[in-house]
């Protein structure tokens, strides 16, 4: 048996060991049988033996390596961004808004949110950009579809005349994933350091701990802030710029096949306009989906589970209809190869 694949997973790699173990003794139990007939009646027993502890640890390692495929897919720590759009003032506010959205929905999932950056924007104390790491179970299988123009139409604070003003701000998840299918050259990026100032203690604002990375071929920049020493934070940079140039690829590949962005809710793209919360008529509404709900200040508030299942639940029926598409497609295939073979007979 090739056992490769499982001495190659951190996961599995010591069943693996052991299965081979077992594997030789088996062997070895067999060659003595072949050479004296007499211990076949001794030997068979505990050969029987052997067999069933090796397709326990079978099982047990491909159990493994699923669950290993399933963490790659859908990780379990993200990366949330959210940066004010159009509408001034009032879209600094909302951004601001949805950052608190995220992070009470994510304290009533006992997921940990902790702020990596922030810009703030006016005395109003709303957002330019912030970024925040959220780390949880089913974190990026229950967020991704959150990524986008999220919309706004309400009366701002600021608003003296009572006129109802539109804003937006968008949202990016980028999952950070335990392997990562991208490569960068050390020499295309940009590292500086400076104080990270704002909370986190004396040493926090005196030592130069915040980091800022620019990725030159792709103008991507990040910058943490969240650590109390540099390397931390450096660490946690890169980590973030792998997770960007990861989406960037993705996103192109979305790109070139328009037909998988059919088959998906969300699509990866940042400009999408996904969703609108109309504060006057105490509605949010997702335009995937073509669906509504009221309590836009519950929502607001935190209140997302019900958006968050119906996203779930139409992908599950979009995967469900493709794989029957699938079969389909296959079954036809196989009636025209039929047909073709008749044909030439």
């Amino acid at each position: 048996m090739d056992l490769q694949k499982y001495k190659d997973n951190n996961k599995t790699n010591f069943l693996a060991s052991e299965y081979k173990r077992l594997e030789d003794k088996e062997m070895e139990l067999q060659s003595m049988v072949e050479q004296d007939q007499s211990l076949k009646e001794l030997a068979e027993g505990e050969i029987k033996e052997l067999q069933n502890q090796k397709n326990t640890i079978l099982s047990q390692m491909e159990k493994l390596l699923e669950e290993s495929k399933e963490e790659q897919d859908f990780p379990n720590k993200v990366v949330l961004e959210v940066r004010a759009g159009a509408g001034g003032e009032e879209a600094a506010i909302f951004a601001y808004n949805l950052a608190n959205m995220y992070e009470r929905y994510a304290e009533k999932k006992l997921w940990s949110f902790q702020r990596l950056q922030e810009s703030l924007s006016g005395e109003q104390g709303g957002y330019k950009e912030a970024s925040f790491e959220i780390n949880g179970k089913d974190v990026y299988k229950e967020l991704r579809y959150e990524m986008g123009v999220h919309r706004i139409q309400r009366v701002p604070v600021t608003e003296k005349l009572g006129r109802v003003h539109t804003s937006t701000a968008s949202v990016a998840v980028l999952p950070i994933r335990a392997v990562v299918n991208v490569k960068i050259n050390m020499e295309d990026v940009v590292m500086d350091f400076s104080r990270s100032g704002g909370a986190g203690g004396q040493n926090v604002n005196k030592v130069e701990t915040a980091v800022r990375l620019i990725h030159k071929p792709s103008g991507i920049l990040v910058r943490c802030t969240s650590e109390r020493t540099q390397l931390k934070n450096r660490e946690k940079a890169m980590s973030i710029l792998l997770a960007k140039l990861e989406e960037e690829a993705i996103a192109e590949d979305n790109r070139q096949h328009s037909q998988k962005r059919r088959d998906q809710i969300g699509t990866g793209d940042r400009s999408e306009k996904i969703r609108t919360y109309n504060e006057a008529q105490d509605r949010v509404t997702d335009h995937r989906i073509k669906k509504s709900w009221s309590n836009y200040h519950g929502i607001l508030g935190g209140n997302i589970e019900p958006i968050i299942s119906s996203l779930l639940e139409e992908q599950e029926e979009l995967d469900l209809a493709n794989r029957h598409v699938s079969r389909q497609d296959v079954q036809t295939e196989i009636s025209d190869e039929k047909a073709e073979t008749s044909e030439k007979e």
